[in-house]
């Protein structure tokens, strides 16, 4: 079932800058966020003795790579969108082919999926 029914692209512009504008943070916190890992320091020794060092630095690391893969998962979905935007499919549920909720999409403009398939795929 194709859905006839697209937003107006005057309606799109921003909504593409301001997805774009958010990969770009997103772009910028993942290089942030590298220089904290403690695995990246150079200055590292690399045979610690004192055990706490080493858990310190093993958490430090798990945590950053935790926040990684989720600001990766924020990129993929961004750019789901923005793939969506350019094919003229956005704000449409690419499961379903409904109108997603414009309420949904004012709080999470990067959503794909309309709030019903979204709860199917979480199950």
């Amino acid at each position: 079932m194709k859905s006839k029914i697209k937003f107006p692209a005057n309606l799109l512009k921003p909504v593409s800058e301001y997805l774009l504008s958010r990969l770009a943070s997103i772009r910028l916190n993942k290089k942030k966020i590298s220089t904290e890992d403690p695995f990246n320091d150079k200055t590292r020794d690399l045979d610690n003795a004192a055990t706490d060092t080493e858990a310190e630095e093993q958490f430090g690391h798990a945590r950053v790579s935790a926040i990684k893969a989720e600001l990766n998962a924020k990129s993929k979905q961004i750019k789901k969108a923005l793939a969506s935007v350019k094919k003229g499919k956005y704000g449409i549920c690419e499961d379903c082919n409904k109108l997603i909720d414009t309420d949904r999409l004012a709080i999470y403009p990067e959503a794909t999926k309309c709030i019903k398939c979204e709860k199917k795929r979480e199950k």
